[in-house]
């Protein structure tokens, strides 16, 4: 060691005698940030990387990339805009909306936790063909917004499955009541409005309901829908087809699609066949929050009415929980002597359940039940009481909602 470092100040001495600097860059031809020449006018002097350096800077690069649940890079997630009127206009990149808010040209706003922005000046632009590719389900129910160029949005979605036994307790409960010394309203007439029962109604407007969030969001002109059918079973009479509750509820919801925009459906075995045409492969489980397991199939719904990918090019998730709201049960079920203790009701202190608030400590959380002054808050994301003993005067209310949602 003592000799290499006398070796290193003799060749320094040289370069000095000789009149000549050490090696090193030039100031004007250093590397900027996106890795261009300061000074275009003596770009040549850049030294050109070795081979092994660009090897070293390209392992690097890919070690820090993000990786998504798929198992590929993240894709530029799209952020949607609407005009000045509220319009819904064609998605821009993040950095073309940080621009506009930053100019003064946008404001940002939010919708069932997706980041949206709204311009200030123009009302009207030139659009491009949306599709809208809808999976439903008995549990889960699947939404793929697309264009020939981008996928824009994935949401998995939990179908409303507890309206049935809701309305079965509530039969009964009335029915006990006949039996003791209590008031019995008289019988009334079976009001199911247009024909459809509360199960079946609660499920379908539930679509209707996620279909209007995204048209509010993009310039949807295309739905496609895999067309689901009510089996006869064997030996029984074929009633199926015009009184099944199920194919009532489709009737109804592919009615109320056609006043939205053009309205296609497929067959169970041609969402097979369109998947099988890409080699794309649907998992079996499916509970599992993973794209393969719903939106697959209305990924490859939505492709195939614009077309533009052989592969899924966004396979992020947004997970889309509908609130449970216990709107007439005001007491528990369990008749008890004395004061009945509270339940139910869609309010608490004044305030809707299901609210949106801001909290000093447990920060964005969404109202549910009260006791007394206090009311409880709960988790976002999952549902998980946060506590059950905020002060109402403590609580920034945002706005109303009804969906726990997050990122899957």
């Amino acid at each position: 060691m003592p000799n290499r470092k006398r070796q290193i100040k003799q060749e320094t001495r040289v370069d000095k005698v000789g009149g000549h600097k050490a090696h090193s860059r030039p100031k004007s031809t250093e590397l900027t940030g996106r890795g261009s020449p300061k000074d275009d006018r003596n770009a040549s002097l850049v030294s050109v990387r070795s081979v092994s350096q660009s090897r070293r800077d390209s392992t690097k690069k890919k070690a820090v990339r993000p990786i998504s649940s798929g198992g590929r890079s993240n894709p530029v997630q799209y952020v949607p805009v609407i005009s000045k009127t509220g319009k819904p206009l064609m998605p821009c990149c993040p950095a073309r909306a940080r621009e506009l808010i930053s100019k003064g040209n946008a404001v940002g706003k939010w919708k069932v936790g997706i980041f949206y922005i709204q311009l200030t000046q123009r009302e009207d632009g030139v659009v491009q063909t949306i599709a809208v590719g809808i999976d439903p389900g008995s549990k889960r129910e699947a939404f793929t917004v697309k264009s020939a160029k981008h996928t824009y949005l994935n949401v998995l979605a939990d179908a409303v499955a507890w309206v049935k036994d809701a309305v079965e307790t509530r039969r009964m409960m009335r029915k006990n009541r006949r039996f003791r010394k209590t008031p019995c309203r008289a019988s009334r007439y079976n009001r199911t409005i247009g024909g459809l029962p509360p199960s079946t109604k609660a499920r379908w407007q539930a679509k209707i309901r996620i279909v209007d969030i995204l048209a509010k969001l993009y310039p949807i002109t295309d739905y496609i829908v895999e067309d689901i059918s009510a089996t006869t079973k064997e030996g029984k009479r074929k009633w199926n087809a015009s009184f099944s509750p199920l194919e009532i509820g489709k009737k109804w919801f592919y009615t109320e699609l056609q006043k939205r925009g053009s309205l296609t459906t497929k067959q169970g075995y041609e969402t097979k066949e369109l998947r099988d045409t890409l080699g794309l492969k649907k998992t079996k489980s499916k509970m599992e929050e993973k794209f393969s397991a719903h939106n697959l199939d209305s990924w490859v719904l939505a492709n195939s009415v614009v077309g533009g990918h052989a592969k899924p090019d966004n396979e992020a998730i947004w997970r889309l929980i509908p609130l449970r709201f216990h709107r007439r049960q005001l007491h528990y079920l369990q008749a008890t002597k004395g004061k009945r203790l509270h339940y139910g009701s869609t309010m608490s202190l004044g305030i809707k359940r299901g609210s949106l608030a801001m909290h000093p400590k447990w920060g964005l959380c969404y109202l549910s039940g009260y006791m007394g002054d206090r009311v409880s808050l709960r988790c976002l994301a999952d549902g998980v009481i946060l506590c059950q003993n905020a002060k109402k005067e403590d609580l920034k209310i945002l706005r109303f909602n009804s969906w726990r949602y997050k990122a899957a």
